[in-house]
């Protein structure tokens, strides 16, 4: 077991408070803020509410592909660690974040409180995107693609010894990190697990074309700036099933600019062959595409700023539930075809 008296988990864990949270009701979602996706987060902090680092994060593939007890092992030594540290005023004490309280939040108190419900983290992450869709405050950019998977930017850790680089190619090797460096901060604060790795990378604007890294490499610093390459922010959102994500029911793969110039259309814009169709388009009626289609343009836009699919198109910039009107290549022939977007509307 976890806390079994006599293993090195139970020794480290006999030196915390442990509070298990089954609620979100009465807790400060200003301080205790996360992907709420995640199905295991632990905060490791003291009295002052100063969170000295967080153990989770996830992938798509996944829940637990960071999770082992090994490197769990590794966070408890090391908040221990950094405890000392601030007993001794050896580490800075941080301003805390403003309180926000799960009844702050319009949307989810009528979901939830309003009716006697369980205030679960899920329903926090789909219904605050809701309430900011409300309000008109609603960046998908920002608030959908929460967590970029680290793989993008080409780094493989070796999980049970924490951030330690497997390997490293793309971007990262570009940059100068080599297999067995330890990653220490980003872009200036220090992660010490996964979970404070992904968090930091999560809060990069998505905008941005590069990041600072230090990385621990037998003892010596060494200071990598890396730049991002295009879409390192992308993930597929199915498995958050967000009430505010678009459901298309189909997925596409952007053309080259050689391919759209030879077929007539916008080189710049984000045309993009159909090469896979939910089996719930069929089901829901959503629409009439076909494996080879070419999608180029929605609603008379041919392109975007962002977007290099039809389908990230729609997603970012058309309201869950809307109808649209696409644009379609099949073979030599131009079509016009109505696509319906489903919204998830559930408690899930």
């Amino acid at each position: 077991m976890l806390t079994e008296e006599g293993t090195k988990r139970g020794r480290l864990l006999q030196q915390y408070v442990t509070a298990r949270v089954t609620r979100m009701d009465r807790i400060n979602i200003g301080l205790f803020d996360f992907d709420r996706y995640n199905t295991l987060y632990f905060f490791v902090l003291n009295a002052d509410e100063q969170i000295y680092l967080r153990y989770g994060g996830r992938d798509v593939q996944s829940a637990t592909t960071y999770l082992d007890l090994q490197s769990l092992e590794l966070a408890l030594v090391q908040g221990l660690k950094l405890h000392e540290l601030y007993e001794q005023g050896k580490l800075p004490r941080r301003p805390l974040p403003p309180s926000k309280y799960p009844r702050d939040i319009p949307a989810l108190y009528e979901r939830t409180t309003q009716r006697g419900r369980c205030v679960e983290c899920h329903l926090i992450g789909d219904l605050e995107n809701v309430q900011r869709e409300r309000d008109g405050t609603l960046d998908k950019l920002t608030h959908l693609f929460r967590a970029p998977e680290i793989g993008k930017i080409g780094i493989e850790l070796d999980i049970p010894r924490g951030l330690r680089v497997k390997s490293a190619i793309g971007s990262v090797a570009k940059a100068g990190m080599r297999s067995g460096d330890v990653i220490r901060s980003l872009n200036g604060v220090e992660v010490w697990t996964f979970g404070d790795f992904q968090w930091q990378l999560g809060k990069v604007l998505h905008t941005a074309s590069r990041i600072q890294m230090i990385v621990d490499r037998d003892g010596e610093r060494i200071d990598l700036e890396i730049e991002l390459p295009e879409f390192w922010w992308h993930t597929d959102l199915t498995y958050r099933n967000l009430s505010v994500d678009p459901r298309v029911y189909f997925g596409s793969a952007p053309l080259h600019s050689a391919e759209k110039t030879a077929l007539g259309l916008d080189p710049e814009g984000f045309a993009s062959r159909v090469d896979s169709i939910d089996a719930f388009a069929e089901l829901l009626g959503s629409h009439q595409l076909q494996v080879g289609d070419v999608v180029y343009g929605v609603d008379g836009t041919t392109g975007d700023n962002v977007a290099n699919t039809a389908d990230l198109y729609i997603k970012l910039r058309k309201q869950a539930g809307s109808e649209v009107t696409l644009h379609v290549l099949r073979g030599d022939e131009r079509l016009e075809l109505p696509l319906k977007t489903e919204r998830m509307s559930f408690r899930k």
